[in-house]
């Protein structure tokens, strides 16, 4: 079997290895691979893998030898999968590999906006402890997470597992899914529509796919009805968010600040009106890059393609409405 790797760099960037994907197949990795080229680097692959590395249906349709997609991330939305199923070709995705380092990573940037440890930290080694009159200062807000309320729109592994770490911290968790009717006795999470979530939180935390329905969820409407003092923390999809109408609202103090791992699009151009502000914090889409979560993912991954090979393929996806 020819095997194409699109863009393994993220995934592995020389700290793993690609020896159980070569032991399925011919094996060629390309570290990045513009979109210009998919369709002559894949032209004669049967299995490509890809993570972010867009499969649109008129590049399947240029690629006659392909039975096989394998999605080197949970969300699958690069990919074309109803024109996939056209074609007879399988997609699969990998569902579960982040799930701690990415809740970890939620609140890694929630602790950032309450407590700015980075600023402080920078402010020392400046010589502002040093020059101090004082034993302590602080050069923003400080606040304490006990007792404050984590809205999560998306009640799946991750946005569960922020649950639970919240509930750790003493806060209370309110969420919304909209296909979710009962929760595993002993979640610390409170179901609530839509509006209540907005209205009661002093951080929401997103970690629902991107769908037609959930685009642009956090737009200047939805903004209206959130706290001024809310913050926004987004680790999942960019084009969740309208950015511009972020960026208005943290500009006028119609929100107090957000912390983003995600854009609309990335790499975020220079013009991007959230890059730059003071109550922004911004990360290169890095929730899911721990090394123990890639060394997860790049084992899934293997694991799809042998068993699409052996004739039983899981975590397949399937296109919206199918059975």
């Amino acid at each position: 079997m020819n095997i194409v790797v699109l863009d393994g760099y993220t995934l592995n960037p020389g700290d793993l290895d690609w020896s159980g994907l070569q032991a399925l197949g011919e094996v060629t990795v390309y570290d990045r691979t513009p979109a210009e080229l998919v369709v002559e680097r894949a032209l004669d692959a049967d299995l490509v893998l890809t993570n972010k590395t867009p499969l649109r249906a008129e590049s399947l349709e240029r690629l006659p030898k392909l039975q096989y997609i394998g999605v080197l991330a949970t969300g699958y939305d690069v990919v074309d999968v109803s024109a996939a199923d056209r074609k007879g070709v399988t997609v699969t995705n990998v569902p579960n590999y982040g799930t701690d380092s990415v809740a970890q990573f939620v609140f890694a940037l929630i602790l950032e906006l309450t407590n700015r440890v980075g600023l402080h930290s920078d402010s020392v080694h400046a010589g502002a402890w040093s020059a101090s009159p004082d034993f302590s200062y602080w050069r923003s807000p400080l606040t304490e997470l006990s007792g404050k309320t984590l809205g999560i729109i998306g009640i799946g592994r991750i946005g569960s597992r922020t649950a639970e770490i919240a509930a750790a911290f003493g806060m209370k968790v309110k969420g919304y899914a909209p296909r979710t009717k009962a929760l595993p006795a002993g979640s610390p999470i409170e179901l609530a529509d839509m509006d209540e979530v907005l209205r009661s939180s002093d951080f929401l935390s997103l970690h629902c796919p991107l769908t037609d329905d959930t685009r642009e969820l956090v737009n200047r409407t939805t903004i209206a009805k959130m706290k001024p003092s809310a913050f926004v923390i987004n680790t999942a999809r960019g084009a969740l968010i309208r950015e511009v109408d972020l960026a208005d609202a943290l500009r006028e103090g119609r929100l107090a600040g957000a912390a983003l791992d995600v854009l609309t699009r990335e790499p975020p151009e220079a013009s991007s009106p959230l890059l730059g502000l003071p109550n922004c914090v911004i990360t290169p889409h890095i929730a899911w890059a721990s090394r123990e979560a890639r060394a997860r993912l790049l084992r899934q991954a293997v694991d799809n393609v042998r068993d699409f090979l052996d004739g039983a393929p899981s975590n397949v996806v399937r296109p919206a409405g199918a059975k």
